[in-house]
Order: structure tokens, then sequence, then C-alpha cells
């Protein structure tokens, strides 16, 4: 038996550390032990992935959590499972369609009408490298839902996230910005060949661009607005993308995706952190790479590129500025 000890050890030895290197470079878990007792969140997508697991990482917080969720029974579902984990009663699922502009409308009202204070939104819900799909508005998916979605019912929702200051909005963006461009010629795809990468870059790109001009018109108001890539993650984000379907790829590269993508869970502790963090009180308009704020892509930081996104943005989704501080959203241009 005497002699199996040593090669026991060495593979125990080999494991940890192979466990130990993966969780540095998936960068650990949120550094701040901050509690928010109180607060309201919201999280879009949150019956998966990324979503799920900040509703629960912020759960576990003490926060009162709302799941707005396109399929309304998997975010049941979900709700369920987060509060068994959590022993948190307060945690609910609500029906919200980004592909939909008047779902994010009914949405948005359900949470003015039944909501004292909301404190953080985090847009998460995404899709990536889908067919040439469009949304019940008829956009192009990963615009629609990537981008205008979440610009509609961020804007909805900014008098009471106003109302619940300090209050923050957390904008789910990804690496692959850099790789974007803002094609004020044909945002929607109908002029050009379809390219299902471009289009998911370009609307991750829109985030940041949103994110820079939130930022920008909501200074001195005690909200603050950040993009964040969460890093690359095994979620159902990837189920258009072909990744792993052969087995081929999935034994040569198998050892190369476990170091490099994180789970759901670790995925979430950049979001939390962002969520949380007392010493991100403040900070507003910045792209964090994980726990780190970085710079963005040179066109994520041009001020006229995200001025011009905005208005258009504003145009398509049928959202009105008033002189006053509150908006107001009128169905899009047919």
């Amino acid at each position: 038996m005497s002699r199996y000890l040593v090669p026991l050890s060495a593979l125990g030895s080999a494991l940890g550390a192979a466990v130990l290197l993966k969780d540095h470079v998936a960068g650990g878990r949120c550094p701040s032990k901050a509690t928010i007792p109180g607060k309201t969140v919201i999280v879009t997508g949150a019956n998966t992935g990324i979503g799920k697991q900040t509703a629960l990482e912020l759960a576990r917080r003490g926060a009162t959590v709302i799941l707005a969720c396109r399929d309304l029974d998997k975010c049941e579902e979900a709700a369920r499972f987060i509060r068994g984990e959590t022993l948190n009663t307060r945690v609910r699922a609500r029906r919200l369609d980004l592909a939909s502009l008047r779902s994010v409308r009914e949405f948005a009202a359900g949470v003015i009408a039944e909501e004292q204070q909301v404190h953080v939104l985090v847009n998460n819900a995404a899709v990536m490298r889908c067919p040439h799909w469009t949304t019940e508005d008829g956009f192009e998916m990963q615009l629609g839902v990537n981008h205008l979605g979440h610009f509609l019912l961020t804007n909805l929702l900014l008098d009471k996230l106003k109302a619940s200051a300090p209050a923050r909005v957390i904008n789910l963006s990804s690496l692959a910005h850099v790789a974007g461009h803002m094609d004020f010629q044909d945002l929607n795809w109908e002029k050009r060949d379809y390219d299902t990468k471009a289009a998911y870059c370009q609307s991750k790109l829109a985030l940041v661009l949103f994110t820079r001009e939130l930022a920008r018109r909501l200074q001195g108001t005690g909200v603050t607005v950040n993009a964040l890539h969460p890093g690359v993650a095994r979620t159902e984000l990837g189920r258009h993308t072909g990744m792993h379907s052969s087995a081929f790829s999935s034994f040569t590269l198998g050892p190369i995706f476990w170091l490099l993508v994180k789970s759901p869970q670790l995925a979430a502790q950049p979001c939390t952190y962002l969520a949380v963090a007392e010493e991100l009180e403040g900070v507003s308009g910045k792209y964090f790479d994980g726990f780190k704020e970085k710079a963005p892509a040179p066109e994520a930081q041009d001020d006229e590129v995200a001025r011009r996104l905005w208005a258009e943005s504003a145009r398509l989704v049928g959202l009105q500025e008033s002189p006053g501080p509150s908006v107001s959203a009128q169905p899009p241009p047919k």
C-alpha cells in the first residue's frame, strides 16, 4: 500500500495546484464583504447563468431581489431555489421580455407602482451570436435585447433610482466590445449581409457607450452606472456559438477551456462587487474587466458617438425626454 502513497500524494498536490491556478486565473471571489439589507435589486435574465448567481449572491447579502426573466416558469423556479439556499424570503419573480418594448414598459410600470425604492439595477440578460432573428418591434435581436431593451428599461426606472439614491446601474458588456463598431447607417443590419459575430460585438459596444453617456447625464444625482466584462463563463449564452460541437474540439480544447472559462458562480463575483463594494461609491462611467477598472476600446470612449447612439436609441424605442427630470416612452417608430 505504501508504494501508492507517493504517487497519490503527488496527484493530489497537482490537482490542488490546478484548482488554485484556475481560481487565480478566473479572478476569485468578491473581495468586498459588504451586506445590503434593506436594498432592492433588479437582475435581468436571472433564471440561469451569471444572472442567477448574481441574484443568489445579493440575496445572501440581505437584499430584496427581483428576478426579471422572459420565461416566468423558469424565473419562479430560480426564485424558489434562491429562497431555499439563502433563507431570504424577499426574492420575487417578474416577467420581462427584453425583445418586446411593450413588455419592458409593463415591467417598469409594475416596479414603479409596487416598489418603494430600487437601489441596484443589473442589466445582465443577453443573447449571443444567434441567427438573424428580429424582436417583436423589428430590431435585430442582439441589438434589441442586449442594448435597446435595457436602454428603455433603465430610462423608465431612472426616477425611481434617483429617489432611492445612492443607487447603482450595472451594464454587463463584454471584452467583445473591442471588435465592435457602431454603423449608424445600418444599426439594424438591413443593408448588409448579416454577420452574427459583428452584430454581437456592436451590441456590447453599445452598452459601454450607453454607460458613458448615462454617467454624464446622471452627474450629481447620486446614481452611478458602470459597464462590466465579467469574464468568459460556462453558461447558456454560448448555445449558438457551436463551442464544443465536436468530440475532437472538446478533447483538445477542454483543458484550456477548463482553466480559462469561469463557472457562473465565479463570473457573478465581479457583478456582485460592483453592486455592493463601499469603495465604489460615487464611481461612475467606468469599464471594469473583472474586479479591475480598465480603459475600454477607443470607440467606446468617443463622447460624440455616445451622444449619437443615445439619440438614435431614444428614437428607436420611442423615448421622449421632457424638460424636467422624468422621461416617457411612446410606441417606437414603425
